[in-house]
């Protein structure tokens, strides 16, 4: 067997294949032997078959599937061998009426090549690393909310503005009959709130679904419908009201904080404002990190200028989909993902060329940590180390998990990469103008 490479240009290459007979013939006459010892066919003796009938039978079949196997592995080999870091697969290049029984069996193949390129860490455009700070307006208002869930219902004759009323609400035309609860102090409509004030139990009042709480979502989790379905709506509904209820808020005392932090871990309404702070900046600091992995991304897919063998990928994805597909189509899917291509391209050589790698152990710790993150939001605050072995064991036996853990970590390596090498800039923000500079 012999292989070599045609170099068409920086980014497209060929190679060729040439199969004699001495490369498969031995493993084909096996074959076809072992075929003879089992055959069976009429007229026949099982093992009796003349070996010539079985070649007239099965000859080209074995053939032709000994000769891809043989290609496929040493096409392989030498792709590897050769070190060529090919884009997609190999396309084997059409050949009509292509000859089985001659004494040299060529084949080609169009390789798109990965291209050559650089990517330096140190960005000339500073980029922004957000740090959001929880403002006292927003500790204040979450102290206020863990008084209130901790406080009491105390049941009332009439609404008042910061009540609570359960009740049905009921609309026939679009089947809605659902019971709920209303806050009144999430009510954005002011008709609506009106109509609420002195209302009494057994009473019922009509709202209007669009625009009735400040935040949109609350109208599907009422009205016991979809959130899709909800963006939609706009009629009246009639709430028939059985309860009402004040929340009184619970005390700030030392019961309060040990329910919270548990025993003698806070002892003051400072120190409970001081955690709130610092838990509510630790969560914040994963959306900022995200968002800083986001920009970097963008930026070097901006900035990072490379050629792809466009013609050989539009080909490869024409080729090798599920459904055949039409060069337009092609072109059109080419497009699609040409940009998670480049960034994939771009990571790789980041990777690469700064030698991040993952060892068994850190998978290991780090799937660790996923673990008890999992079991604390489940009250397990304080899992046994055999507990937590036996699980992170089995994680670690499912091959799509392991994946999965892997990819994360690898993007909290490359996250620690930028933090250390690219151009950044500090900005400190609120939650509030975090969300509107990011979100809008």
């Amino acid at each position: 067997m012999n292989i070599t490479k045609e170099q068409i240009d920086d980014l497209n290459a060929v190679v060729k294949v040439a199969i004699s007979k001495d490369d498969y013939q031995d493993k084909v006459d096996k074959i076809l032997k072992d075929y003879r010892k089992q055959a069976n066919i009429p007229g026949f003796r099982k093992g009796q078959v003349p070996l010539g009938l079985i070649k007239k039978q099965y000859g080209k079949a074995v053939l032709v599937d000994e000769v891809n196997k043989l290609l496929q592995d040493n096409l392989n080999k030498y792709l590897t061998e050769e070190k060529l870091d090919v884009l997609g697969n190999p396309l084997p290049k059409q050949q009509d009426n292509f000859d089985w029984n001659k004494e040299q069996l060529d084949f080609e193949f169009e390789l798109g090549l990965a291209p050559e390129f650089e990517v330096p860490l140190k960005t000339k455009k500073a980029i922004t690393h957000y740090k959001i700070v929880a403002d006292k307006k927003m500790v204040d208002e979450q102290v206020e909310r863990i008084l209130k869930q901790y406080g009491k219902l105390v049941s009332k004759a009439s609404v008042g503005k910061k009540d609570e009323i359960t009740g049905t609400l009921l609309n026939e035309a679009e089947e809605i009959e659902h019971k709920t609860t209303i806050e009144l102090d999430k009510i954005k409509n002011k008709k609506a709130l009106e109509a609420l004030v002195d209302s009494k139990v057994n009473d019922t009042v009509k709202l209007n679904t669009k625009g009735l709480f400040k935040e949109d979502y609350l109208v599907s989790s009422a009205l016991g419908i979809s959130q899709e379905k909800a963006e939609k709506l706009n009629i009246d509904v009639d709430f028939t009201i059985a309860e009402i209820n004040e929340r009184e808020p619970a005390e700030m005392n030392q019961e309060l904080f040990d329910k919270l932090f548990g025993e003698g871990t806070i002892t003051s309404e400072k120190e409970l404002k001081q955690r709130i702070k610092e838990d509510s900046e630790k969560q914040f600091e994963q959306q900022a990190d995200q968002k800083l992995l986001n920009d970097v991304t963008e930026y070097f897919i901006e900035n990072t200028k490379f050629e792809l063998p466009t013609g050989f990928l539009t080909k490869w994805i024409q080729m090798t989909g599920e459904q055949p597909l039409t060069e337009e189509q092609a072109n059109e899917e080419f497009q699609k993902s040409e940009k998670g291509l480049r960034y994939q391209l771009i990571e790789g050589k980041i990777i690469k060329d700064n030698d991040v790698q993952i060892q068994f152990d850190e998978l290991k710790e780090f799937a660790k940590g996923f673990i008890k993150s999992q079991m604390a939001q489940f009250g397990q605050m304080n899992p046994q180390e055999e507990e937590l072995e036996n699980i992170t064991a089995r994680i670690l036996g499912n091959q799509e998990e392991v994946k999965r853990l892997s990819e994360q970590l690898m993007s909290q390596k490359l996250l620690n990469l930028y933090k250390e090498k690219v151009n950044l800039k500090t900005k400190e923000v609120t939650y509030e103008n975090f969300v509107k500079e990011v979100y809008g």
